[in-house]
């Protein structure tokens, strides 16, 4: 199993573009880019991690996916409010796939471990993954999480090639895995 970096991620990041953006340029430009699509998958994200988002969203829009991600919703409360749950219930339930990305930060996160519980009791276990991402020149501390739910990881075999492992060890393409 290939759990992503930290750099590996960054390096998704600045691989899918054409130039170069700063962060909240690029987290400005999703924003506008889909807010009239209907998205396919949530992202479940630390909010500290500008970075890590916006890389891991460039990342998977490679596969042709819409993204929801809470934190750059409008209309979404900033605050943990009974508002802020049913919201994230709604977009949970309305989005086909829900990704998890799973840093250091994130693990260590109530808030993120609540989505994801919620995650859990609201999408069938087969649309869940984790995107697992340590920091660098160290090893990863959500190995529970990958043993619990699908993960992502780059494929043994093929460079720039990325798969999901299910629970039951079987393994799918990343892209085959989004559109299922």
């Amino acid at each position: 199993m290939s759990i992503l970096p930290r750099y590996g991620l960054l390096q998704l990041r600045n691989s899918a573009r054409i130039y170069t953006k700063d962060v909240e340029e690029s987290l400005r430009l999703f924003k506008e880019e889909t807010k009239n699509l209907k998205a396919s998958l949530f992202i479940c994200f630390h909010p500290d991690e500008k970075e890590e988002l916006d890389s891991a969203i460039n990342f998977l829009k490679n596969f042709g996916v819409l993204i929801y991600a809470d934190w750059l919703d409008d209309s979404m409360d900033k605050d943990k409010s009974d508002a802020t749950s049913q919201r994230l219930q709604e977009q949970i339930k309305e989005n086909k796939k829900f990704i998890f990305l799973g840093t250091e930060a994130a693990i260590a996160s109530k808030w993120c471990n609540w989505i994801l519980r919620l995650a859990n009791t609201l999408k069938p276990i087969e649309d869940i993954a984790i995107l697992p991402v340590r920091e660098d020149f160290t090893d990863y501390s959500g190995e529970e999480l990958i043993k619990k739910y699908a993960y992502i990881h780059e494929n043994d075999y093929t460079p720039l090639a990325y798969d999901v492992t299910t629970v039951n060890g079987e393994t799918l393409e990343l892209a085959t895995w989004l559109q299922s």
